[in-house]
């Protein structure tokens, strides 16, 4: 049904103030009407949903006709086109089973929400047109038409959302090529895979990075609250803190909007607030996905929730202050580095033993650089580098040099006083580099951030300085770490220069290290240290 309000209060705040603020937009009229129905139930009532949210329509199913819904609301009947949205609802109507040359399962999020413009990508990438349809029950056929759309047929993928299990079901099952999932396959799924005769999941040929996504806390634009901390996000959504006042906003009451408890998006945010011991509060609304997520929070000055990165819209987004007073805004170079916390990759699986020509030249195209266009334009954050200044006036270095100050002169407080003597005379690439718990070897993701550095750097001019930069976390003694720091850097080195093959004679590398100081991450769980053992990548130019 859409919204399910748990209190009178939450209907009459989202409808009460959608009829006010109700424009003749397209993107008006669905979010209105979307809403506005979805607090009375319909016997043959359906929902239409596109995956960037411009379209989330409620109403009486009336027909399917030429690949078009046909549904009628208050405002009339309306016509979309099934290509643009899916239909959810008892009344949507049956299509008949879909046969695919590839059948592509898992995460909603990617399947709904990257999917669509992905294939559109690697269509075009082949001088191809991709056709879609949506077949029903959350599925997508993409068929591929080659010269533009004008040629005979070249493949077709069949995408079915759903959520992140199902892909590895799926891909146990034998009854899908590719799975999608927002989550890390588990040990226990990979051995089960594994002993199907599945192959390794885990190596850079079965289990790949498309892009990652931030869990961004969002409230009303009109909302003074700019920051909020750890504590005070876990007061909230266990109902010990229940008015802005006490977080430093206006004296209204917070009304708190969540996901259904059996999503991954309520498991990866409740999981990072609670651990394994999540409260039993009651949220004043449960949100079905994350666009009804951000309607509802734009739309009641007093909500709070929590969305993808793509799905932000007009909601104002919250920094976010760990437990060590770091704060980190949810933009695309903190999620590209992952030093954001409520950060997670977006993963795509296959089995070794089925893997066709169709299913990986796909594979192949979505973590290409001509992919990150398209996933940028689907509202989630792609692996391609970024450049970002670094200044004296940023928060980290703040943070550095008030630490610095806290020290007597020594060695410690001389290490900070030189990375901030360093810090403004480079850049910074949002290429970060992590190692395996207790491995020298980098992590997948590493594996695949270092062929992007190098063809990143194929590209700058002749004398430009690249430095890595060596961070540990504040295990052992501070010297010691410095030293593991600059050993760490030497091995990132290493690394790009055995991969790049004598392409990057051009450029001129150093490296440095700084042990513990400046940390990303709080350095109290296994995931804040691992975090902070990292590799950065400074960067100047030759006329710097």
């Amino acid at each position: 049904m859409g919204l399910r309000v748990r209190r009178l209060l939450g209907v009459e705040i989202v409808v009460n103030r959608l009829a006010s603020h109700l424009k003749t937009t397209a993107a008006g009229i669905a979010l209105a009407s979307g809403l506005m129905f979805s607090t009375a139930a319909v016997a043959d009532q359906v929902t239409l949903k596109s995956a960037d949210g411009t379209v989330n329509l409620v109403g009486e199913f009336v027909d399917f006709k030429d690949d078009n819904y046909i549904i009628r609301t208050a405002l009339g009947d309306l016509r979309i086109s099934a290509s643009r949205v899916r239909c959810e609802g008892a009344a949507c109507p049956q299509f008949d089973s879909v046969e695919a040359d590839v059948a592509i399962a898992g995460s909603d999020a990617i399947g709904l929400g990257m999917m669509p413009l992905l294939m559109t990508g690697f269509a075009a990438s082949m001088d191809a047109d991709a056709e879609l349809t949506n077949t029903g029950d959350g599925q997508t056929l993409a068929t591929l038409i080659g010269d533009g759309g004008f040629g005979d047929e070249i493949g077709s993928y069949l995408v079915s959302a759903t959520n992140d299990n199902d892909a590895f079901n799926a891909l146990l099952e034998g009854s899908a090529k590719v799975g999608m999932s927002s989550r890390r396959i588990t040990k226990e799924e990979a051995r089960e895979l594994r002993a199907a005769g599945a192959g390794n999941m885990v190596s850079p040929n079965q289990e790949r990075i498309v892009a990652v996504d931030s869990m961004v806390i969002v409230t009303h634009p009109s909302n003074n609250v700019e920051q909020l901390t750890i504590d005070q996000l876990r007061g909230v959504f266990s109902g010990q803190i229940t008015n802005w006042r006490e977080l430093g906003g206006p004296n209204r009451p917070i009304n708190v909007v969540a996901r259904e408890k059996d999503s991954a998006s309520y498991d990866f945010f409740m999981s990072y607030l609670f651990g394994d011991e999540k409260p039993n509060a009651l949220p004043q609304a449960i949100a079905e996905d994350d666009q009804e997520m951000s309607n509802v929070v734009y739309l009641d000055r007093n909500a709070i929730g929590y969305v993808g990165y793509a799905f932000q819209r007009g909601a104002k987004p919250v920094t976010l202050v760990n437990e060590c007073g770091i704060a980190a805004a949810p933009d695309a170079f903190s999620a590209k580095t992952e030093e954001y916390a409520l950060n997670r990759r977006m993963y795509l699986y296959n089995r070794a033993d089925n893997l066709d020509e169709a299913s990986k030249a796909f594979l192949d195209f979505v973590v290409s650089e001509d992919a990150d266009g398209v996933i940028g334009k689907s509202g989630f954050i792609d692996l391609g580098i970024t450049r970002r200044e670094q200044s004296l006036d940023d928060g980290r270095a703040k943070a550095l040099a008030a630490e610095a100050a806290a020290y007597d002169a020594g060695f410690e407080s001389s290490v900070m006083q030189e990375m901030l003597a360093e810090m403004p005379k480079h850049d910074r690439l949002s290429t970060t580099f992590r190692f395996r718990t207790g491995s020298s070897k980098l992590d997948e993701r590493g594996m695949l951030d270092l062929q992007r550095l190098v063809e990143y750097l194929e590209d700058v001019p002749s004398g430009t300085e690249v430095t890595f930069v060596g961070f540990t976390d504040d295990v052992g003694a501070f010297e010691a770490n410095r030293r593991l720091s600059f050993g760490r850097a030497g091995s990132v080195l290493d690394e790009v220069r055995s991969a790049s093959g004598g392409r990057l004679d051009h450029v001129e590398f150093k490296t440095a290290g700084f042990g513990e100081v400046a940390p990303s991450a709080c350095n109290i769980s296994d995931r804040g240290k691992s975090i902070n053992r990292r590799v950065e990548v400074w960067i100047s130019d030759s006329t710097t």
